[in-house]
Order: structure tokens, then sequence, then C-alpha cells
């Protein structure tokens, strides 16, 4: 299969497919020869399902819009039937831990035709927004691999922006999704609370959404029309949206009243960032939408909403443990973990029931604080997705050599992704941007609750208009 082919994404390769131009069997064939061929300088699949792929590829695949196209799961409480599941632990991997089935999402992801042809890395419970877990080692940026590749989706994104596949799934709790696009070159679309089903072992009330990363705004859109939309007993429910989430791509958005955020609150944001962020405004504006430097209030207390962050933040470290413990059928200790997921663990315990109801209830007070802003007139804010550039490996070790320069780097990094975990809302990363070293930086558009529709349509414009398709990092297919 040429490499043309290989550098198609998800939509176009199941064309090819429809039309009988390429067989599943073939597009799994070649995405298996370029993990075997990239994955030992980039580590981004932790577990090869190639036997399992071929068979299904051969076999009766479901009649779904992406019949035949290869695909990745990351390793993190997204099980897929027989396959391991370490969630980036040691003690998992130990214990060669293996689901017993689907959940609803990876379910849905069969449904619609992919093929999983691996399971990729990302860090311990997906604390991190770099991917070096000591269980499986770091995943390496295919744009300069002495740098991350982000996290916690970062083995997802890597493999994508390598050529590996098309698009993989991925998760968002505070940034997960958008922080590897960013890092990657890709595109990163977190959805509303509640647009994808998280059951039956999880519930959406919390930070955390599931969706993919891609290398279009059309694929994006696609896959998630075939995953949104609610489970019996779900506790939180997004709108069903007006018509199908791809028919937004291409799709008029009319003038749009976009506010501008190009500086960090709570520190100082890295020049390549504030570039790629003004000349995103730049780009709507010449597109004949309305930009101005305009941001939500509550986003100018940086210190008292991360305060309120990381009370729910470490209470799901110590939820993570103990239902790996549960799991294990036995309690966990500091030697079974990370030193980072253990101090986050260990500071929930000081984390009371009342605690946490304060955080929920600023948490409350907060989202209706953005929301505001939005109900006054605007469409979207735009802000850099990350307030850096791709960390260097090692920079951010789960090991917490030096916790100082930790959180300090830390902050830098991610001072804009947390915030629309606490609101539910849909923001999106995309690839507008490359700094002089080559790397990729991202932008991020946020919009008001359940408005996917209005991101996917600016999102597709900017794409039009500024195209990242041809470009194609250093290791890669």
């Amino acid at each position: 299969m040429s490499d043309d082919i290989a550098w198609l994404d998800a939509t176009a390769q199941a064309e090819l497919v429809r039309t009988g131009q390429v067989t599943p069997v073939e597009l799994v064939e070649g995405a298996i020869t370029r993990i075997e061929k990239l994955n030992p300088e980039i580590n981004a699949v932790i577990h090869p399902l190639f036997d399992k792929a071929r068979a299904q590829a051969a076999g009766e695949l479901p009649d779904g819009p992406f019949r035949g196209v290869p695909f990745m799961v990351k390793d993190l409480f997204a099980p897929t039937a027989g396959d391991p599941i370490h969630n980036g632990m040691r003690v998992l991997r130990d214990a060669r831990n293996v689901a017993s089935d689907d959940v609803y999402v990876t379910a849905r992801y069969r449904r619609a035709g992919f093929v999983f042809v691996g399971r990729t890395n990302t860090p311990e419970l997906g604390l991190l927004p770099t991917t070096e877990p000591l269980a499986h080692g770091p995943t390496r940026n295919p744009w300069d691999t002495a740098r991350s590749s982000g996290g916690s989706s970062g083995g997802s994104a890597a493999a994508v922006a390598a050529g590996m596949v098309p698009a993989a799934h991925a998760s968002d709790g505070g940034g997960s999704i958008r922080i590897p696009a960013s890092m990657c070159g890709l595109v990163g679309l977190k959805v509303s609370r509640g647009r994808i089903t998280l059951g039956p072992d999880r519930d959406e009330t919390g930070l955390s959404v599931n969706h993919v990363v891609a290398r279009s705004v059309r694929d994006s859109a696609a896959i998630l029309d075939v995953t949104q939309g609610p489970a019996p007993g779900d506790m939180v429910v997004a709108p069903a949206p007006a018509r199908p989430f791809r028919d937004e791509v291409g799709a008029d958005p009319g003038r749009l009243r976009v506010g501008l955020l190009a500086h960090d609150p709570g520190g100082t944001l890295h020049p390549d960032c504030e570039a790629a962020v003004r000349g995103a405004a730049e780009l709507l504006e010449s597109l004949g939408h309305h930009v101005e430097e305009s941001h939500p209030p509550a986003l100018d207390r940086p210190g008292e909403n991360f305060t309120s962050f990381l009370a729910r933040w470490s209470t799901t470290a110590r939820l993570g443990l103990t239902f790996v413990g549960r799991m294990l059928g036995r309690d966990l200790t500091a030697d079974d973990v990370e030193p980072y997921t253990w101090v986050m663990a260990e500071m929930a315990n000081g984390v009371s029931g009342v605690d946490l109801a304060h955080a929920l209830a600023a948490s409350a007070a907060f989202t209706r604080g953005l929301a505001g802003w939005w109900a006054g007139g605007f469409d979207l804010l735009l802000t850099p997705t990350l307030g850096a550039v791709p960390p260097r490996i090692g920079e951010l070790s789960p090991e917490l050599d030096d916790e100082v320069a930790f959180r300090q780097a830390l902050t830098a990094l991610v001072p804009y992704t947390t915030h629309f975990n606490v609101s539910g809302q849909p923001a999106i990363s995309l690839p507008l941007h490359w700094n002089d070293d080559g790397l990729p930086i991202g932008v991020q558009l946020v919009a008001d609750y359940a408005r996917e529709d209005v991101l996917l349509r600016a999102a597709a414009q900017l794409e039009e208009a500024r195209s990242w398709a041809p470009r194609r990092p250093p290791v890669s297919a």
C-alpha cells in the first residue's frame, strides 16, 4: 500500500474500502508494517493486537461508516475485550491484567467498523500532561524525539502524528486530548460533558470525557457521530445535535464574535504560544469574524480555580488507586505506584467530604461565571492550547526528583485546558502554527456548552484556510 494512502484520513480510507479500491486486510497490514517500523523509535503502542486485527479484517466486519479502517485505543479506562489493560501502572502490568469486556464507547468503535490494531501508551492513571510511565517508558514526539508527545493521550497522538493510523481513541480529564494534539500537530476535540457515554463503569458527572485525536476536522466530526449519545442510566446527557456533526464541516459558520485571551492570567506565556494564538486571531478576522480581546472574568482567578480543581483531581487519583486495589484484592501502597501518583492520592486524604462539597460548589459557581460570558454575546473563546512548547523528556518525570521545579513547569505548561473540564464545555485544539524549531503549537477554541456544531464549523473553515495536512514529522511513515 502506498504512502499516499497511509496519510489519508479515516474518512478517505473508509471510502476506498467502500468503493473496493482497497480491502480492510490491505489497510490493516499497512498499519502493522508502519507500527513495526516506527514504534521502536517513539514507543506509542504498548499492546500490539496484530493477530486479532488480521483475523477481524479478513472476517465479517460490521458495515459501519469506518469499515476496515485501522484504529488504536488508549490504554486507560477503555477496556477492549480480551486485551491487556494497564492504565499506565506497573502493578497491573505485572499482574497481566486483561479486560473481560468492551465498554460502551469501544463497542461503538467496533460497530462503526474500526479494526483495533493496538493499545497506546499513557501515564499512570492519566494524571500527567506527558506520557512517561515507569511501566512502559516514555512516548516520544515524532516532531522531535527528545521531547514529550503530551499526555495523557500521548501514545495515541504520537501514533496518529507518525502515520501509523489515521485516528485513535483519547480521553480528556484536564486537557488530555488537547495537550497531545497541540504537541503532535493534530486535531483534538474535547466534547461536552455527557456527549459520549462513559458507561457502564464510570459516570458522566466528573471531569473526563472520551473522544479521539485525528488528522482532520471531518474525522473528528464523523467519529463523534458514531460514538455520541447516552446509554441507559447516564446521569448527564448533552442535548442531541440538530443534525449529524459531519454536516457541520464545510457549513457556513456565519460571522462569529470571538474573544481572545492571549496572555496567561497567572504567569508568563511563551512567545511561540502567543505568536500562534495571535496568528489564529488574524486568520479569523481575515475570514470575516469579529475578534476582540475579551475573556470570562472567572479565568482571572487561576489560584482559586486551581485549588478547587486540585481537590477533585486528587480525589480522582485516590479513587483510581482504590479501584485498582479492589481489582487486585489488596490495598495499594507507595511501592506499587509512581511517586507523583502517591503524592496526589495522599493529598486526597486531606480532602474531607465537606472540602469536596465546597470544591464542587466552587466548580458550579465557576461554570456559571463562564456561561455568563457566552450568554453576553460571544460565540467562541480563542486561547493558546498550552502556555509553553513541548517539554523535553524527563522534565515532567513522574519520579518527582524536584517537586518545586515540577509544579512550576506543570503550571506554566497547562494554564488553559482544565477550566473547560470543570465547566463541561467543548473545546478543540487545532495545529495552526509551527515554531522555528519545527514544533507544532496548537491553539484552542472553546464554545458554549453542547455547541460542538459551532466549534466544528469554525475549525473546518480554519483548516481549509491554513491546511496542516501536507506537514509530516521527521519520524513518520
